[in-house]
């Protein structure tokens, strides 16, 4: 397991109720997993279908991801247009 820095950002701001946490995750977890647990925990599940993350400043794909201790990662929230 490692801790990471979670982000928000926008409306995952909003709804978390906070800029930023910690989160203890294991350090090999799959994409849909790590953001099951990001909704589960600060509750933005009505949002995750729209949300993307990022670790350490690069976009996440689908698959697998390996964490480090103290990696920051950002959720982004749906961007509206216009």
């Amino acid at each position: 397991f490692v801790t990471i820095k979670v982000l928000f950002f926008a409306v995952s701001k909003e709804i978390a109720g906070l800029s930023e946490s910690e989160l203890k995750v294991k350090s090999k977890i799959s994409y849909e997993n790590l953001k099951q647990i990001i909704c589960d925990n600060f509750g933005l599940e009505i949002i995750k279908g729209n949300i993307i993350l990022a670790v350490n400043q690069d976009y996440c794909e689908n698959g697998e991801l390996v964490l480090k201790e103290n990696d920051e990662l950002a959720v982004i929230p749906p961007l509206s247009g216009g």
